[in-house]
C-alpha cells in the first residue's frame, strides 16, 4: 500500500519533502508531479527500483529513463555537451524537455541506452521535484507516467493512487498536471531532432511541428 502525501506545488512543506526523500533513498519508486505530466521516480543508483519502474511502464532496458536534475550545473557530470548543445538547452531550461545527450564514462552503463551511450536529460520546473532534488543531493531517474498499451500520461494524484498504491511506495499530490508529456529531443546529430512532442515548443530547436 504506497504512502499518499498532498504537498503544495508552490510552497512544498519541508517535512514531508524530507520523507518522500527517505522513502526513495530506502528504495520506494515514487510517482511525483513535474511542469509536464505525473512522472514515476526511483534513485539513481537503485537498480531494483529502476527495474521495477520500468515494469510498472511496460518498458525495456531499450527505452531512455531521464535523468532529472536541478540545474544545468549538473549536466557536465553525466553528458559531454558542446558549445552548441548548451546554449540550446539553456535557452528552454527549466521547462518540459528530456535531451538526448552523450553519456560521459562516469554514467553507469545500466543507466545509458545499450546501443547508443546517450542518456536522457531534463531540468523540471516544478517546486515540488527540485526541492526534492534538493533534498536528495543528486539526480532522481524518471519516466512519464504512461501505462502500458495507454497514450495518454496520467496527470491526476488520486487515479495514479487508484491505479498504482500496490505498485509504488509514495504518490505525491501536488494537483492536477498538464496532460502532455515533456518533450524529447536528440541533440546528438548535427542537428536537433524531433524524439517526442510534448508539451515544449519545438521552434527554438528550428524543427518544424
Amino acid at each position: 500500500m504506497s504512502q499518499f502525501f498532498q504537498i503544495h506545488p508552490d510552497n512544498p512543506q519541508t517535512r514531508l519533502i524530507r520523507q518522500a526523500a527517505q522513502i526513495i533513498d530506502q528504495g520506494g519508486v515514487v510517482a511525483l508531479p513535474t511542469d509536464s505530466s505525473y512522472a514515476l521516480a526511483c534513485h539513481l543508483d537503485d537498480k531494483a527500483a529502476a527495474d521495477r519502474l520500468r515494469r510498472i511502464r511496460g518498458i525495456d532496458e531499450k527505452h531512455h529513463l531521464s535523468l532529472l536534475v536541478r540545474d544545468l550545473s549538473e549536466l557536465a557530470s553525466f553528458a559531454q555537451v558542446d558549445n552548441r548543445q548548451y546554449r540550446l538547452i539553456k535557452a528552454v531550461t527549466p521547462g518540459p524537455y528530456v535531451f538526448i545527450l552523450e553519456a560521459t564514462k562516469e554514467v553507469p552503463r545500466r543507466l545509458s541506452h545499450p546501443s547508443r551511450k546517450t542518456i536522457g536529460l531534463r531540468v523540471p520546473d516544478h517546486a515540488i521535484t527540485l526541492a526534492l532534488l534538493a533534498e536528495l543531493g543528486q539526480p532522481l531517474l524518471a519516466s512519464t507516467l504512461i501505462m502500458p498499451g495507454e497514450q495518454d500520461p496520467l496527470n491526476d494524484a488520486e487515479e495514479i493512487r487508484a491505479r498504482l498504491e500496490h505498485q509504488v511506495e509514495l504518490v505525491i499530490d501536488g494537483g492536477a498536471c498538464p496532460l502532455e508529456p515533456s518533450t524529447v529531443i536528440d541533440l546528438t546529430g548535427d542537428t536537433p531532432a524531433l524524439v517526442r512532442a510534448g508539451r515544449g515548443s519545438v521552434a527554438p530547436f528550428g524543427i518544424s511541428a
